[in-house]
């Protein structure tokens, strides 16, 4: 009778260790930098299109606004809007620091960032992490890096980015990342220079559709119960550089500073800079917009999450595509992002692996959705509060 209670004893013990640990899933996190949400059939990505249509695709995804690089990277990687993760562009100025961030600049300063990034997520619960190149991976959030991980280099090969992926996921157990992160930006690139439409976007999108079917091969060859997730940052919208809108067209005014180029113009007030200044030269710029571009009204910036903090400017200049702003005369690239979300800016979302249900499409999700799906597929908590319920991602999940 004793052995019997000890043994029953026993098992609940043990059912509630299992219980308790986490999922033993591995999550393989590819950002593919620019790829539109209809560039798979547009150009005619065969290999994404079959992992996609035997998982999980989120036909659009909302970016974040800006529908730029970095503050939408890094909300994936925070589940945190920019105006709280703190990277609200991909250049911007702090008023209170007196100081400007550019891309990449967290490697030498974190303190330019909030939240917990995935890697770290993971490593704090006893999970191994690696990145190659997503942006601001080799910064020191919370004081730490990912286990492993690559300073960024233009000349990194893309060949070399998939052998590495398969090279972690084929380490020993004790030494294997449960998370794996990397970044391509050769679609984006191309998109930049000649535009979503042309011949040379779609080649970048091609090579890199190879190398994306390659590596889930190689990772599907593996033991391990390893789900790869493929999202995009933006999407990409022609630009006709004969509709530039050059900086020196706009109202000059010494109490101000102009930042930025593109779809937006970040303007900020200078220290001394009064209420009614700022208000007058509101005012001045919406007279000589003459429909090609529009001053951000306070509600405008509600909507879009983005109000004034000392980093996202006193005043928001937006054009539409065609239309971008140029330091002077003409823009020299034919696309780019940036602009308030339309179709053109929805960005990827596809998931593939035991964690994932197949054949399912959902219509639209949120890119903030990312980080609590991929915590829970890996068994993880969320230690700090987000900007996001999760739930337009709950469906993609067994």
């Amino acid at each position: 009778m004793k052995f019997f209670i000890y043994l029953l004893l026993a098992v609940s013990c043990i059912s509630k260790a299992n219980a308790s640990e986490p999922s033993q899933n591995t999550v393989v996190l590819i950002s593919l930098d620019g790829f539109r949400w209809d560039y798979i059939e547009k150009h005619g990505a065969k290999n994404i299109a079959k992992i996609a249509q035997q998982g999980v695709r989120g036909l659009k995804m909302r970016p974040v606004y800006p529908t730029k690089t970095f503050p939408n990277h890094l909300s994936i990687i925070t589940g945190l809007l920019p105006i709280n993760h703190g990277v609200v562009d991909n250049r911007f100025c702090d008023s209170e620091r007196n100081e400007c961030y550019s891309m990449g600049k967290g490697k030498d300063d974190s303190t330019w960032f909030n939240g917990i990034p995935l890697w770290n997520l993971a490593s704090m619960q006893g999970l191994k992490s690696a990145t190659y190149f997503w942006p601001e991976s080799d910064a020191r959030f919370n004081g730490m890096l990912p286990d492993y991980y690559y300073h960024y280099s233009k000349h990194s090969d893309y060949q070399n980015r998939v052998d590495q992926i398969v090279q972690w996921l084929t380490l020993p157990k004790a030494q294997r990342p449960r998370l794996v992160i990397s970044y391509f930006s050769l679609v984006d690139s191309m998109g930049h220079e000649f535009g979503p439409d042309a011949k040379q976007t779609q080649a970048a999108v091609h090579q890199l559709d190879e190398l994306i079917g390659q590596l889930h091969s190689r990772i599907n060859a593996l033991s391990l119960n390893a789900n790869l997730v493929l999202v995009s940052d933006h999407g990409m919208s022609k630009v006709d550089p004969e509709q530039s809108i050059p900086l020196n067209s706009l109202p000059e005014d010494d109490a101000f500073m102009v930042k930025n180029t593109g779809p937006r113009v970040l303007i900020y007030a200078n220290n001394k800079t009064t209420q009614g200044q700022i208000t007058a030269y509101k005012k001045r710029l919406a007279e000589a917009a003459k429909g090609r571009y529009t001053v951000l009204t306070d509600s405008q910036r509600d909507e879009y999450h983005y109000p004034s903090n000392g980093r996202t400017g006193d005043i928001i200049l937006q054009t539409t595509a065609p239309r971008a702003f140029s330091n002077e005369g003409k823009v020299n690239y034919l696309g780019t992002h940036g602009y308030a979300y339309n179709d053109d800016m929805a960005a990827t979302f596809i998931a593939n692996g035991p964690a994932f249900k197949q054949s399912l499409v959902i219509d639209e999700v949120n890119n903030l959705d990312v980080y609590p799906l991929i915590a829970k597929v890996l068994g993880i908590k969320i230690l700090s509060q987000i900007d996001s319920d999760g739930k337009t991602l709950q469906p993609a999940l067994k």
